[in-house]
């Protein structure tokens, strides 16, 4: 059910908003495997709505988006929080880390090359 959920949720918000692309995180793998695996159905229930409505689907990894986003694959999350804010020209700092690194995922999809564009 919770799959579900995040498939419906994610495929309602395509729909709305009519994304050309939804870029998520490459998955992380901790020292938890019960976590990964967590979040790896998570972002397979991501992946099938994308695919389902047709839009593209690009996956990034934390150093790259970190590397765009403060300069530097191994920023600090409070570093992240404080460049979104600067680059997106917001009034305070996401509330989350979470938040942070979703519109982190985001602007670094948006500051692609476009060589990046033309090799998917």
């Amino acid at each position: 059910m919770r799959l579900l959920t995040i498939f419906e949720g994610v495929r309602e918000l395509i729909a709305e908003h009519e994304p050309d692309a939804v870029a998520i995180e490459e998955s992380y793998v901790g020292a938890d495997a019960r976590i990964a695996l967590s979040v790896g159905q998570a972002r397979g229930a991501v992946l099938v709505a994308a695919a389902a409505a047709g839009v593209e689907c690009a996956e990034h990894a934390p150093a790259r988006v970190k590397a765009t986003v403060c300069g530097y694959g191994r920023a600090e999350k409070g570093q992240v929080q404080r460049m979104v804010k600067v680059i997106l020209g917001l009034d305070a700092e996401p509330r989350s880390s979470h938040e942070a690194d979703a519109f982190a995922v985001a602007i670094c999809h948006a500051l692609g090359s476009p060589l990046q564009g033309a090799l998917r």
